[in-house]
């Protein structure tokens, strides 16, 4: 992977000139591994790995501390590390200053405000925001076979849940059990923490498992994905735990899938992301079930489970391309009886999409 880390890297510097900016400085841990192969996470929210210097004059440097030695040895050239110890601060940042970037762009979303004022003290920084993210807008063909090898793993699971259905098991036994069935079958780890929700508790869209059981002839949401060659997988599937779907859950269920199909039938490059979007809202507005439909239609997926592009009203200029990958996940929640989502990830093709 080493060639593909470099390519993306000339890709941002490209970016970085025509900005006339001589460097930046990469702090997000998802930029930092796509642009180098090296540690997709922190180890904790208060504590980094490290971070990257991309430079227009092609002079990267990758700065870690002794824990990550070896492994940056692995795939960044050791002539460009920058190993720092304690007190770190003070190392970073008379390093960077001796780098003599003026100035210095720094992710706006990713850099503290309290790191940022330490390390200004010497540092010529200037604010940037989404100048690596475009980039991973568009997946690389090794990226969406990753994707796909993810999403095959999740249905997998996906088609053992019905087992783990049972009258008296609970939410947060469901969500354990489906862990445990993605790490049997190869999972690094889970995209995100499994959703459960038991009927009413399925009209929160971001359910958290509780020891609410399951009962004859109920509705289960369940929304899981797994972390597999580091890339996420994201799936939601409403179910119904009986022989007797009640008639709300049925209306219900049709509606989101045809607002699904609907979606994905109008999914293909030059269409902006917020018109598909609005597609699916004017669809249910026209069953009067609009305000039922609380959250954005999908997202982009890959080292990040959302990343962009965002299907939702808000994002006015994306326009969709050959090789995004984004999920369709209409839902309607009602909070007397739950709710209802089907997800699907979808792959932007040359002449439509594809459902992985």
């Amino acid at each position: 992977m080493p060639e593909i880390h470099a390519q993306r890297r000339e890709k941002l510097r490209e970016k970085l000139k025509n900005a006339g900016l001589p460097a930046l400085l990469v702090s997000s841990p998802a930029n930092r591994f796509y642009l180098s192969g090296f540690e997709l996470h922190d180890p904790q929210c208060n504590e980094s790995a490290g971070m990257l210097v991309i430079a227009a004059s092609g002079e990267d440097w990758l700065l870690t501390d002794p824990r990550y030695e070896i492994v940056a040895g692995k795939v960044w050239p050791k002539e460009r590390l920058f190993i720092y110890t304690s007190p770190k601060i003070k190392q970073i940042r008379e390093f960077l200053a001796g780098l003599g970037h003026r100035p210095l762009g720094f992710e706006a979303r990713a850099l503290s405000v309290d790191l940022h004022g330490e390390l200004s003290e010497e540092v010529a920084f200037m604010p940037t925001t989404n100048v690596v993210e475009p980039l991973r807008l568009v997946k690389d063909p090794g990226e969406i076979a990753l994707l796909e090898a993810s999403c095959r793993l999740n249905h997998e699971v996906f088609a053992l849940v019905p087992d783990l259905l049972r009258p008296g098991r609970t939410e947060r036994e469901i969500a354990w059990g489906m862990e445990k069935l993605f790490r049997e079958r190869g999972a690094e780890d889970l995209a995100f923490p499994t959703i459960v929700g038991v009927n009413a508790n399925a009209a929160q869209p971001h359910a958290v498992p509780n020891d609410t059981p399951v009962r004859d002839d109920c509705l289960v949401l369940v929304d899981a994905g797994a972390r597999l060659g580091n890339y996420c997988s994201d799936q939601t599937r409403t179910f119904w735990a009986g022989e007797r779907p009640s008639d709300p859950f049925k209306r219900t269920m049709d509606l989101v899938r045809e607002a699904q199909d609907r979606a994905i039938a109008a999914i293909r490059p030059g269409v902006p992301v917020c018109s598909v979007y609005q597609l699916v809202k004017d669809f249910f507005r026209d069953h009067f079930v609009d305000e039922r439909f609380n959250h954005g239609l999908g997202h982009g997926i890959g080292l990040e489970t959302h990343e962009g592009p965002s299907l939702s009203p808000h994002d006015t200029k994306t326009i969709l391309a050959p090789g995004m990958v984004v999920t369709v996940e209409p839902g309607l929640y009602y909070p007397d009886w739950g709710g209802v989502r089907w997800e699907y990830m979808v792959l932007v093709t040359e002449d439509g999409c594809r459902v992985l």
